[in-house]
């Protein structure tokens, strides 16, 4: 099998599994049709876990708190996230990653907003909540309104770690200090929830975290959806649990498949391209695991996760705390096992984990050596080529001596005309006199597809590679070339590819034109791909035909030496 046609079949299958995942963008599976909202704010009428349906509105009373009471917002500023809370309920209601610009910088915006994550906004509503529920007496739910001493915290030069109190209390005594600890360089927040019963009988009661959010507006169109890579990430719910590892839930299966399972040692996330935020409860504590749909008959629907945790019994005059962690964050691959287990697997390579995984790594180390992740492109694809050297050789041997063999296969082609069954006959005798297993290259192409596929899903997903500069006019490996070097670089490859390899035989006239067209087709294709993929399949051409057109030199001065003597 001659490397044109390799190439095709590596082309082929990436742009039918691309279509697919386009297809199923515009045309698969959706929500139930949408009805005009009626609702103020989008999930502020959850339901809260022990609590009746009918409390669940946005101006329900909590137990234990005053109905007219205000809320206000707080911002707590680190090197690495400012976050902004909200004293009703203690929720996060912004994260923004100073890290992450929202888009690449340039000269003209060297600054540019920072990603937003979660967001109270209505169109792009996505909080992560906590509380308290007792049936036996009062909690702070997401609802309760905290008070806070100061409405602005900032991590000082040189301190490690801050931390904020929000505290709640009623008139019988209990007393509730949810407490916010986030560290220097971190992602993770701390959340502790300090109950301290100062009445006179036992408070029993849940800790409870939950990730509310509407699905990400989809008006692309179906072009887009095929050439962006965000579009072919997963966006939905995803939880951990040690026995089964990782689950997900897209949007559009919340309804269908609600979850409702009991875990010790789990999460629960919301995913999306490059980031996610996640509740990681206590390790030791078996939390229950529940998915639902808020107002699914609203042109917004609001799609929750929640986890809650075991009863808590504290005694008069006693003090009890729960403690979970919230990450939000990008899918930094490598360091997020150390946070929880399995929460390295948010970044979703699907069945292709296994390749994957190693790929990443492997990249990520060369990238620590070469200080630009082009450049650990590069290093990555010489090193998987000198790794499968001895396989692609077979192969690129097999071709040179078929393409020395075409004007004997063409003379059998004439002979034998249409009758097909002596010519293939005729084929393999010559083939076999002649030392030339056609099928050679079906080994390289059996080890290399599932690492082509692996590296692909790498450099599609790396949080790393967004906004990478290479060199020269490449500043975002995560983005089209924006001169489209990298594409027509592709397709002169290809076409010097073409030209030193042989035509398959018994390849009709119609055929042959297809062949030579495909390059082009691929190449225009590659205008719209992100930078880092196509740099990847320029080096891998560009090396492939170093080594077709080394080994057809040396087969070729290989038969004049025969000739010679």
């Amino acid at each position: 099998m001659n490397q044109t046609r390799t190439f095709l079949i590596f082309a082929l299958l990436a742009v039918a599994y691309l279509l697919f995942q386009a297809w199923e963008k515009d045309y698969g599976p959706q929500p139930a049709p949408a009805a005009a909202s009626t609702s103020a704010t989008p999930g502020a009428d959850a339901s809260v876990p022990g609590a009746t349906s009918s409390a669940a509105t946005p101006t329900a009373s909590v137990p234990g708190t005053v109905s007219e009471a205000s809320a206000q917002l707080i911002t707590i500023n680190t090197d690495v996230l400012r976050l902004t809370i909200d004293t009703r309920g203690g929720s996060v209601v912004r994260s923004e990653l100073l890290n992450y610009p929202s888009v690449p910088r340039t000269k003209k915006d060297p600054d540019p907003a920072p990603v937003r994550l979660l967001d109270d906004d209505r169109a792009q509503y996505f909080v992560a909540q906590s509380g308290l529920v007792s049936n036996q007496g009062d909690a702070p739910d997401h609802r309760a309104v905290f008070s806070a001493a100061q409405t602005s915290y900032v991590l000082a030069q040189g301190q490690d770690e801050l931390k904020v109190d929000l505290s709640w209390a009623d008139a019988a005594g209990l007393k509730v200090t949810k407490t916010f600890a986030l560290k220097r360089g971190s992602y993770v927040v701390t959340v502790d929830q300090k109950i301290e019963n100062g009445g006179s009988t036992a408070w029993t009661g849940n800790t409870y975290e939950q990730l509310q959010r509407v699905a990400p507006a989809q008006q692309k169109s179906w072009w887009q959806n095929f050439s962006d890579p965000s579009s072919h990430s997963f966006y939905g719910a995803a939880w951990y649990s040690p026995e089964d590892k990782m689950s997900t839930l897209p949007f559009s299966d919340f309804a269908k498949k609600p979850l409702n399972h009991a875990i010790t040692g789990g999460w629960a996330s919301m995913l999306q391209h490059y980031f996610f935020v996640a509740w990681i409860p206590a390790a030791q504590d078996a939390n229950t695991y529940s998915t639902s749909v808020i107002n699914p008959d609203t042109a917004q629907p609001v799609y929750l996760i929640r986890s809650v945790g075991p009863s808590i019994n504290v005694a008069p005059g006693q003090s009890a705390t729960a403690a979970s962690r919230l990450y939000v964050g990008p899918k930094l691959q490598g360091t997020l096992d150390l946070v929880a287990p399995g929460l390295d697997l948010t970044t979703n390579y699907g069945w292709l984990t296994v390749v994957a995984q190693p790929l990443h790594w492997l990249l990520s180390q060369l990238h620590t050596v070469a200080g630009n992740w082009g450049v650990a492109i590069i290093l990555l694809v010489l090193l998987l080529k000198g790794a499968l050297w001895k396989l692609t050789a077979a192969q690129f041997r097999s071709g040179a001596k078929m393409r020395k063999l075409q004007p004997r296969v063409t003379a059998l082609k004439e002979r034998y005309g249409d009758d097909k069954m002596k010519m293939q006959q005729a084929m393999m005798e010559l083939y076999k006199k002649e030392k030339v297993n056609p099928m050679s290259g079906c080994l390289p192409i059996l080890i290399t597809m599932p690492v082509f596929f692996g590296l692909y899903r790498v450099l599609m997903e790396s949080v790393e590679l967004r906004h990478a500069p290479f060199f020269g006019w490449i500043h975002d490996l995560s983005a089209p070339d924006p001169f489209f070097v990298l594409p027509v670089l592709y397709i002169l490859v290809m076409l010097a590819t073409q030209w030193l390899t042989p035509a398959a035989a018994g390849m009709d006239p119609a055929q042959q034109k297809m062949m030579k067209v495909m390059p082009v087709v691929f190449g225009f294709m590659f205008l719209f791909f992100p930078a880092g993929l196509v740099l990847y399949w320029v080096i891998n051409g560009l090396t492939s035909l170093t080594q077709q057109w080394l080994i057809t030199r040396a087969v070729d001065r290989a038969d004049e030496k025969a000739k010679a003597a």
